[in-house]
C-alpha cells in the first residue's frame, strides 16, 4: 500500500517556524504531506477553515493550546507532533483522552541537554571554574595541586537527580569517564537501575555523598523545591550542584548561601526567575557559572527537532506507530 498524504498544518510562532522549519525542511514535509497553512492562532475565520482539514498539527515552542474547543473545531484531527521538548504548557488532557495522538521530540532536545550537562561534570571536577579565575587574576603559573587538592575526575561520585530522558542520556554518556554514578528516582528501582548500570540510592545519601549533583527531575507540583535548604545543607563542602532543568527545583536562597559563602559551587543553567535581577550575587559569585538556558537545542541543533518529527509524519503516512507517542498515564508525570 502506498503511503498516504495527511493535511497538515504548523501551529507556532512564524519567528519559531522559521528557525525550527528553514526552507529545506519545509520542501521535506511538503513532500510527505499536503501544508495546509502556517497558525499562529485558532480563533479566526481563516484559521478554522485550516483546522476543519488539518489531520495532524504540527507544533512548536509559543503553540496555541490545544483544548477541547480547538478539537471541535478540528473533527479530523488524530495526532500532535511537537517539535519541541515539553508538550505539557500546550495541550490538555483531554487532547489524549479524545484518542488523539501525542508525539513530542523531547528526546531529540534532550541530546543536547545532556552533552552541556557531561561537558559541565567534566569541567566542575577539574575545578575549571576557579582555577580559571585564579589564573586570570594572578597573570602566571601557580602551585594548581596546592589550591585545589581535591581536582581531577577519576573516581569521583557523580549523583543524577532524575532519571528522566536527559538523565538517562547523561548516565549513558558518564560510562566513558572513570566516575561512580548514583541516581535518585522514586520511580527507579533497583533492578531497572541496575541495567542502567548505576546505584539506585535515597535524595539525603546523593547530597551527601555526591561530589556533583546534576538535576534532571521534571518540573512538577511534587518536585518543585526538590533540593530543599536542607538539602543543600547536606552537601559536602567543595561539591558542585548542576541544574539544567528547571529552577523550582532547587531552593535557590539556601543554595546562593552557600555558594557565596565559598563553601559550595553551582552551574546553572536555569533559575527563578529567569533571568535574575541585575544585582543578584550570583552573577559575582566566584563559585558560581550561569547560563542563559543554552542547554536545550539551540542553532544548528535546532535540525534534530524538526527532523524527529518529519520521522513521525513519514510513520503516519505509512500507517505506523509513533517513535516518540506520549502515554496518557504517563503525561502527568513528565517533563
Amino acid at each position: 500500500m502506498s503511503p498516504r498524504r495527511p493535511v497538515i498544518a504548523f501551529a507556532m510562532p512564524d519567528s519559531v517556524r522559521h528557525r525550527v522549519f528553514p526552507a529545506r525542511s519545509m520542501e521535506q514535509y511538503g513532500a510527505i504531506a499536503e501544508v495546509a497553512g502556517h497558525l499562529t492562532e485558532f480563533d479566526s475565520a481563516a484559521a478554522r477553515r485550516v483546522l476543519d482539514r488539518v489531520e495532524v498539527l504540527i507544533t512548536g515552542w509559543g503553540a496555541p493550546r490545544i483544548d477541547a474547543a480547538l478539537l471541535d473545531a478540528a473533527p479530523r484531527l488524530e495526532a500532535v507532533l511537537h517539535a519541541a521538548g515539553t508538550v505539557k504548557p500546550y495541550l490538555d488532557r483531554v487532547v489524549v483522552d479524545r484518542g488523539v495522538r501525542v508525539s513530542s521530540a523531547a528526546a531529540a532536545n534532550a541530546v543536547p541537554v545532556a552533552e552541556y550537562a557531561v561537558a559541565m561534570i567534566v569541567l566542575a571536577g577539574k575545578r575549571v571554574l576557579p582555577i580559571a579565575r585564579r589564573y586570570r587574576d594572578l597573570r602566571t603559573q601557580f602551585d594548581i595541586e596546592a589550591a585545589f587538592p581535591e581536582m581531577g575526575n577519576h573516581g569521583k561520585r557523580i549523583g543524577i537527580i532524575g532519571a528522566s530522558k536527559i538523565g538517562r542520556i547523561v548516565i549513558d554518556m558518564l560510562k566513558a569517564y572513570a566516575f561512580e554514578v548514583v541516581v535518585y528516582d522514586p520511580y527507579l528501582d533497583d533492578a531497572e537501575a541496575a541495567v542502567l548500570g548505576v546505584a539506585s540510592v535515597s535524595l539525603d545519601e546523593l547530597l551527601r555523598t555526591s561530589d556533583v549533583v546534576s538535576v534532571h527531575a521534571p518540573s512538577l507540583p511534587s518536585t518543585r523545591d526538590l533540593v530543599d535548604a536542607r538539602g543543600i545543607g547536606l552537601m559536602r563542602r567543595g561539591a558542585t550542584l548542576l541544574n539544567t532543568a528547571r529552577g523550582e527545583l532547587v531552593d535557590q536562597e539556601a543554595l546562593t548561601r552557600r555558594v557565596v559563602a565559598g563553601e559550595l559551587f553551582a552551574i546553572l543553567d536555569v533559575t527563578v526567575p529567569w533571568i535574575l535581577e541585575p544585582d543578584h550575587p550570583l552573577y559575582t559569585a566566584e563559585n558560581a557559572l550561569l547560563t542563559p538556558h543554552i542547554a536545550g537545542s539551540l542553532g544548528e541543533e535546532l535540525g534534530r527537532l524538526s527532523g524527529a518529527m518529519l520521522e513521525e509524519l513519514r510513520r503516519i503516512a505509512r500507517g505506523e506507530p509513533l517513535l516518540h507517542e506520549i502515554e496518557p498515564d504517563l503525561l502527568a508525570i513528565t517533563a
